[in-house]
């Protein structure tokens, strides 16, 4: 099963390398891959605009057969195990993949809110895309190994 994250922007230095090992990681127990957008310009248009015009782009790059789940900090919660078993549960039902999407410095359009299937929240408190990128391929990766019994999780069922 393909599992995608598509979210705007580059990583800057400071992030990239660690969130480049987890997403290398990632690679050993999924078909794996990152799709980056442009960020849109935020400087004299409203918030409203930049989300819409990221939003679209974002669309773009999810396949249609892929469930998308948009990271959005007011969705719902869940524990390195619920998300092994989402991913589990995908590909037992042959799902073609999953796409994880994040959005930029505004958050998502509500066409990507409107799409997606779950809406999932790494925080309580907003974080910066790029971190919210490392978080989730830390988690993806975590979710790889909870599910082939590997003794990288160490937290309690």
């Amino acid at each position: 099963m393909k599992v995608t994250i598509v979210c705007v922007g580059r990583p800057r230095r400071t992030l990239a390398e660690a969130i480049e090992t987890y997403e290398g990681r990632v690679a050993r127990y999924f078909d794996f891959e990152t799709a980056e957008v442009k960020e849109s310009p935020g400087r004299g248009r409203a918030a409203e605009q930049v989300v819409r015009d990221e939003g679209e782009r974002l669309l773009a790059r999810v396949p249609p057969q892929h469930e998308l789940i948009g990271l959005h900090r007011p969705g719902k919660a869940w524990s390195s195990e619920q998300l092994a078993r989402h991913l589990a549960e995908a590909a037992l039902r042959s799902a073609a993949g999953v796409s994880f999407v994040i959005g930029g410095a505004y958050g998502l359009s509500d066409e990507v809110l409107n799409r997606a299937g779950h809406l999932l929240s790494l925080s309580a408190m907003t974080l910066p895309h790029e971190m919210a990128r490392l978080v989730l391929a830390e988690q993806i990766y975590r979710a790889g190994s909870i599910n082939r019994g590997e003794p990288y999780h160490k937290g309690l069922a």
